[in-house]
């Protein structure tokens, strides 16, 4: 039998209380059993506090963010003058190998990184936007991995697939995702190469991309679908609880984490559901 696993990852943890909430009722209702943390996150006391004493086998991943909220070092490089992140991520590809701004990065991911560990062990790293795909950006976060032995950092290589509906293409997003797709496959090609070096694991395929914003049971499903081989997947979504307050309450997202008939149609497909901290 073909060794295929699974995780379902929710990033986000820790920006807003519908986000943790989300992570809340989706490990103790659903099978979510993974999480990224956003060590500068508004609700990321919450989440330490309120949310993961409750979900004590979740598999708690850091979350580096440099693209919204406030720094926790207040690097100037990388904010406006009130020390929030201001920065899109063309201007990272622009200053990809600006020794300034490498260095603010550097700083700012460590004092994430060791306050997430305060509270909680780390068994994957990761980011907001994907910007630690950006090759020097990525080495940068190897090398603390290896130095806080965490043990996995997400890659994003993601099999091309459609899923069976008109409404999920017809859009300037899809384009657009498709796009992203390629540049990150791009990029992952070397960063496989680099987490070698650095003695880390890495996930085979991701899933979340190429219909980002547009994620739902059924593209998660197709996604799987699409691959045959022994492989470690991920699959990733930004759930929230619904909040009449936000514009995008992302409960399509948070609703993948309550199909239990997705849940069954993901181990006829063969997979193992798994988390970072089992696989460890």
């Amino acid at each position: 039998m073909i060794d295929k696993k699974f995780i379902l990852n929710a990033d986000d943890f820790g920006l807003g209380f519908a986000q943790n909430q989300a992570v809340l009722e989706g490990y103790v209702n659903g099978f979510l059993s993974s999480a990224s943390l956003c060590a500068n996150g508004d609700a990321f006391d919450n989440a330490v506090n309120d949310v993961l004493p409750d979900c004590p086998n979740l598999s708690v991943g850091v979350h580096l963010n440099i693209m919204e909220g406030k720094s926790l070092t207040g690097a100037k490089s990388l904010t406006d003058s009130d020390g929030n992140f201001n920065k899109s991520y063309l201007y990272y590809l622009w200053k990809r190998n600006d020794v300034e701004v490498l260095d603010d990065i550097k700083e700012e991911f460590i004092a994430q990184v060791e306050r997430i560990l305060e509270h909680t062990k780390v068994s994957h790293i990761d980011s907001h936007v994907h910007v630690h795909a950006i090759p020097s950006i990525f080495e940068i976060v190897c090398k603390i991995a290896h130095k806080y032995e965490i043990p996995y950092i997400r890659t994003q290589h993601e099999e091309l697939y459609f899923v069976p509906k008109f409404e999920k293409h017809l859009n300037l997003q899809f384009p657009m995702n498709l796009l992203k797709v390629a540049l990150l496959n791009y990029f992952t090609k070397s960063n496989k190469e680099t987490a070698d070096v650095y003695d880390l694991k890495t996930n085979d395929f991701l899933l979340g991309v190429g219909y980002s914003g547009l994620m739902d049971s059924q593209t998660v499903e197709y996604g799987l679908r699409a691959i045959e081989e022994e492989s470690l997947t991920e699959a990733l979504i930004h759930p929230r609880k619904y909040d009449s307050n936000l514009k995008d309450s992302h409960t399509k997202e948070f609703s993948i984490t309550q199909n239990m008939k997705l849940k069954e149609c993901i181990e006829k497909l063969g997979f193992e559901l798994t988390n970072f901290n089992d696989l460890k």
